[in-house]
């Protein structure tokens, strides 16, 4: 697995920061970015970069929501997750954004809107053992179900097998270990 101290692609770009739930993607974003976690929009990150988290989303969300069950309103939240990465795409953004990374629609969806505008997709795959992401859901207080958390784990090894085998509609593919993730200094976009 690579370590890298930055990881560079070409302006206009879509990075998709993908792993299962709890596997550090929100974290590692605040690393790099400075965010706090409470975020109600994406983030600007200089040079036209747009980061998006879906917490930023969950937010947003949150002051309307109320105490409605996650099962209800996480559709609302990824779908808002998913349109505002689009719309930044559309309006000329290169972005880094934060996805669970098990829902291959997804994927071929923003495929094929990179391929639309001419830019691409690329994908940074936080692979870490199912035990260490369900420690991460412990810590930040959000607890998918075992019968959930297994269904992420069973799409996630075959998309991390894909990835090996070059099989995901992407321009490019970087598994990173935690100690890697750990490594990266940062995301840069070349004009």
């Amino acid at each position: 697995m690579p370590s890298a101290v930055d990881l560079r692609y070409p302006a206009g770009s879509l990075v998709l920061l993908a792993g299962l739930p709890g596997a550090g993607k929100s974290t590692l974003l605040r690393r790099l970015y400075g965010l706090r976690g409470d975020e109600t929009r994406p983030v600007p990150a200089g040079d036209g970069v747009l980061v998006i988290d879906s917490r930023q989303a969950r937010n947003w969300w949150a002051r309307y929501l109320g105490p409605i069950p996650p099962r209800l309103h996480t559709p609302l939240i990824y779908t808002t997750h998913v349109w505002r990465i689009a719309r930044a795409l559309l309006t000329g953004h290169a972005v880094v954004a934060h996805t669970r990374g098990t829902w291959p629609h997804i994927l071929r969806g923003f495929r094929w809107l990179t391929g639309r505008l001419g830019t691409g997709v690329h994908l940074i795959l936080l692979d870490v053992p199912p035990r260490v992401a369900r420690e991460g859901q412990y810590s930040r207080g959000r607890v998918l179900t075992a019968t959930t958390f297994a269904r992420h784990c069973r799409r996630w090894e075959g998309l991390v097998d894909r990835a090996r085998e070059g099989g995901l509609p992407a321009a490019s593919i970087t598994v990173l270990d935690r100690a890697a993730a750990d490594d990266l200094g940062g995301i840069r976009f070349d004009g």
